[in-house]
């Protein structure tokens, strides 16, 4: 039996609920201006600074708003002969990255010289909306790029309180994008729990750098996006 899809007034109440319980009050919300229809800037390149969390805040930040708009695109534009099933899906996981956003924008307006990277545009012409396949594939595609992300940008986070607050929170948040990831390899192919080349012989998901993750993301995303100081690894 499908659940039942929340109306966007509910949304917006669980995303309240959620900058909550992570520490982040409604004054925050308020503060951060987390509606996702924000004026967009198209100016310079954006630039994510990973010489400090605020950096690694914003670079998470910015896949949140590509997953989140893909999804709105998804659930307005629904697929041809989707079930109810599906549909239900479908509605949670673009509630899920729309939580996911917000909490990334608030946090960041609240931290001590935070300022969010503007709002970026997408580009989904590559996607046939009206196609389960093509859905599914580019959302197979996001949801495993963003568990790899979040895996490889963790070890950029400080050892201070803050980072390690950060970090917790982070890893609550990437369990949710393999969730995610699972639930759409399972639609894919039955029985799947993940794409082939995700979890390696160890039983491990894999880590990407920034620069390989930001290159995926940009056949997405109109805006010139680099990251800068990003600290060697071993």
């Amino acid at each position: 039996m499908s659940e039942p899809t929340l109306s966007h007034a509910e949304l917006r109440s669980n995303r309240r609920s959620f900058l909550k319980i992570a520490g982040i009050g409604g004054v925050a919300l308020a503060a951060a201006g987390c509606d996702s229809d924000d004026p967009v800037d198209t100016g310079e390149a954006v630039i994510l600074d990973f010489s400090n969390d605020l950096g690694v805040l914003n670079y998470a930040y910015a896949l949140e708003q590509l997953e989140a708009a893909f999804y709105e695109m998804v659930v307005d534009n629904l697929y041809d002969g989707i079930n109810d099933d599906e549909t239900s899906i479908m509605n949670d996981l673009a509630a899920h990255e729309g939580i996911h956003r917000d909490f990334f924008k608030a946090a960041i307006s609240m931290a001590p010289g935070g300022v969010p990277i503007r709002n970026l545009t997408p580009d989904f012409s590559a996607v046939d909306f009206d196609s389960r396949a093509s859905v599914l594939d580019v959302a197979l595609t996001f949801e495993d790029l963003g568990v790899a992300a979040y895996n490889g940008a963790a070890q950029y986070l400080s050892e201070t309180r803050a980072g390690t607050d950060y970090l917790v929170l982070a890893g609550k948040i990437v369990s949710v994008e393999a969730r995610h990831a699972s639930v759409i390899a399972g639609l894919i192919t039955r029985n799947t729990i993940a794409a082939p080349d995700v979890i390696d012989m160890s039983g491990l998901d894999r880590a990407l750098d920034p620069a390989t993750v930001l290159i995926a993301a940009g056949d997405f995303i109109v805006d010139d996006i680099r990251a800068i100081n990003v600290p060697a690894t071993s």
